[in-house]
């Protein structure tokens, strides 16, 4: 009964993990932009609308400990507005999308996702965000860069 209790819980575990990142974004190659006022300072625009908004294109801010997700997370939405100028709050909602990686000791990671919301208007969305992989970090579709951070 252990033995049948143990492939069990081996096969659950495995299963929850897909063997092949789908994860497109990824660039270890990639700086971290500096920190200046607590905000990152970003300079570009994204290209691809999918940017953050999709699980398998998130905003790539790792690989970092546990304990420094709030912070970096903090950087980011420092450094945006919203399209119009609107303030911006966020919240952490869900984790979800479980994918293979060789920065956790364990070998998987999931993703962050955050709702924002913009001051003054009905407008919330998510984005997806992934603290385990490196990539360029740049200003999503539908927000804009703080104007004391360009």
């Amino acid at each position: 009964m252990k033995i049948f209790t143990f492939l069990l819980l081996s096969i659950a575990f495995v299963s929850c993990t897909s063997t092949k990142s789908t994860i497109k974004n990824i660039d270890n190659s990639a700086i971290k932009p500096k920190v200046t006022n607590e905000a990152f300072e970003i300079t570009e625009y994204a290209n691809d609308s999918k940017y953050g908004y999709d699980a398998d294109y998130p905003i790539n801010l790792g690989p970092l400990t546990e304990n420094l997700e709030a912070l970096n997370i903090k950087y980011f939405f420092n450094s945006l507005e919203g399209a119009e100028g609107e303030s911006i709050s966020y919240k952490k909602t869900d984790t979800c999308c479980p994918f293979p990686t060789e920065t956790n000791l364990m070998g998987a990671g999931t993703l962050a996702i955050y709702e924002v919301i913009f001051s003054g208007t009905n407008k919330k969305v998510n984005l997806y965000f992934n603290t385990f992989e490196k990539g360029k970090i740049v200003c999503p579709k539908g927000f804009t860069i703080k104007k004391s951070n360009k």
